[in-house]
């Protein structure tokens, strides 16, 4: 009788190690799916907000990019020749751009000067004189949009003369303002391009003479002063310019470019058109004044925001891949958009700004770009030699202006050459084929051929993209052009040549 409690103390005994293990499983049960959930949690929270983070990059690019241009130019007190000057005052180019940097894929057909405007104190008058040759003077927003043109050698744009920019509130309700037409900015900071066509090199003195003939004047000077008008001397001579970043690149925080771009979207607010948008990416705190962080956001945001940063411009090589596939065969392997205006299409935008920020209007100029060959294969000067060839019916080229092809590094910088050669086009002294064609040649060596000399322009050993610009293309012809309908003008084929000397398409290739 006496044995039966000891044995049932010992089974008790025995049962509490048992019943802690089953509590210590359950807890660490509960722990491993704490962390699981956790886990799944920042994971669809990290691939939310890099999605949205690839949508505002590329939404905010372009306007980032012209901040850092203006930070750098304007960075100076008296004006160059290299593009800095003060907000309000022209840097005049007075040769054609080949070595410049910071700058996407000049051309080399015309002049350049450029100008930041800041109307916050008053209205600016602008000069464009008139002139046989193509001038053009492009006003452009901070999200680079072409808001007028002014000048000679295109339809649709206001002729030469002298006009008042006004920042959106100044001169309210005035369409004229001292006999002046007046030019509403829809914001008070305007980049100015003017672009002067050279006919030759003996044409440049008389191109920069045209050029420098373009004035900026505050309004308040005009009337006693006119175009002899000269800025006060400043303070402070500053002639090297200050290289600015876009913040949250290189080794920078990538958060810190989600609050320069809330910064900037606050300094000049979006058009209503992009409140979608803005609406979705208010919800990981991307927008005018804002910017996330810990305070404001969750891990998995902050991660997926900052891998964005660094993803956006392979996200922007992506879309120019898609858009080029698109239209490849509409625009015989070229890749072809109207630019200049963009309303909500971002990801052309973005595209542009990659390609070459601050295009023009596609009735100004149409820009074609060509990355392939006609067969869809890389273009690449080390190893393969091409033809772009252009059929007699391609002449004359339907331009008021006129045409020209570029040929650049991957980069978008130019090849250095001995002849100085980066562009071909109506000015150069091409040889036609019996027959009307005309034959370029894109390959690295010199060809031997005097008469292939003159159509050849030299390629990198590696990788090219070409170029086609068409000024002030012809009115009819734009929009079958644009479209690329059957039947209209058609840039040329590029097609790589064989061991045959030949192309494909038995076009000779240069020797």
């Amino acid at each position: 009788m006496s044995a039966a409690p000891p044995a049932r103390s010992g089974q008790g005994r025995l049962a509490a190690p048992a019943g802690r293990a089953a509590s210590a499983l359950a807890c660490l049960a509960m722990l491993v799916g704490a962390s699981a959930a956790h886990a799944e949690g920042f994971e669809e929270e990290r691939s939310h907000a890099l999605e949205l983070g690839l949508q505002a990059y590329e939404y905010g690019q372009p306007l980032l990019d012209t901040e850092r241009i203006f930070k750098t130019v304007t960075s100076v007190t008296v004006p160059d020749h290299l593009g800095d000057a003060p907000v309000n005052q022209f840097s005049h180019y007075l040769n054609l751009i080949t070595q410049k940097r910071g700058i996407t894929a000049p051309n080399v057909d015309t002049l350049y000067s450029t100008a930041w405007l800041d109307l916050t104190p008053e209205p600016i008058v602008l000069h464009v004189p008139p002139g046989p040759r193509f001038n053009v003077v492009e006003l452009l927003s901070p999200y680079t949009e072409d808001f007028a043109n002014i000048g000679t050698g295109a339809s649709g744009i206001l002729p030469a003369g002298d006009y008042v920019i006004a920042g959106p509130k100044q001169l309210p309700g005035r369409t004229t303002y001292g006999g002046m037409p007046v030019v509403r900015s829809p914001y008070t900071r305007v980049w100015v391009i003017d672009r002067t066509l050279v006919n030759s090199a003996e044409d440049l003195p008389a191109a920069v003479a045209e050029q420098e003939a373009t004035k900026l004047v505050p309004l308040e000077a005009w009337s006693s002063e006119g175009v002899a008008y000269q800025p006060p001397p400043p303070a402070q001579i500053i002639t090297r310019p200050k290289l600015a970043v876009i913040p949250g690149t290189g080794r920078q925080q990538p958060l810190e470019y989600w609050t320069a771009l809330g910064r900037a979207l606050g300094q000049f607010p979006p058009p209503a058109a992009d409140a979608p948008l803005l609406e979705r990416l208010a919800t990981v705190n991307v927008g005018a004044n804002l910017s996330p962080s810990s305070t404001n956001s969750g891990e998995g945001t902050l991660a997926g925001l900052s891998e964005a940063v660094g993803a956006g411009r392979f996200q922007v090589l992506s879309d120019i891949g898609a858009e080029l596939s698109a239209g490849f065969a509409a625009h015989n392997g070229w890749l072809l958009a109207p630019l200049g205006n963009y309303g909500t299409n971002y990801e052309l935008r973005a595209i542009t700004d990659r390609l070459g920020i601050a295009a023009l209007t596609a009735n100004v100029a149409t820009y074609l770009g060509a990355l392939t060959d006609r067969v869809g294969a890389t273009l690449n000067g080390a190893s393969s030699r091409y033809v772009a060839h252009f059929p007699a019916s391609d002449f004359p080229v339907p331009v008021l202006g006129f045409w020209s092809v570029t040929l650049y590094r991957s980069s978008g910088r130019f090849v250095q050459n001995a002849l100085d050669r980066f562009t071909l086009g109506n000015r150069s002294p091409l040889h036609f084929n019996p027959d009307g064609s005309l034959d370029i040649y894109l390959q690295n060596a010199e060809p031997s051929s005097e008469t292939q000399r003159e159509n050849w322009l030299p390629a990198p050993a590696g990788g090219f993209q070409l170029v086609l610009r068409l000024y002030g293309v012809n009115e009819a012809a734009l929009p079958g052009l644009l479209e690329g309908h059957a039947g209209h003008w058609q840039p040329p084929t590029i097609l790589r040549c064989l061991q045959s000397g030949k192309t494909l398409a038995g076009w000779a290739c240069a020797e």
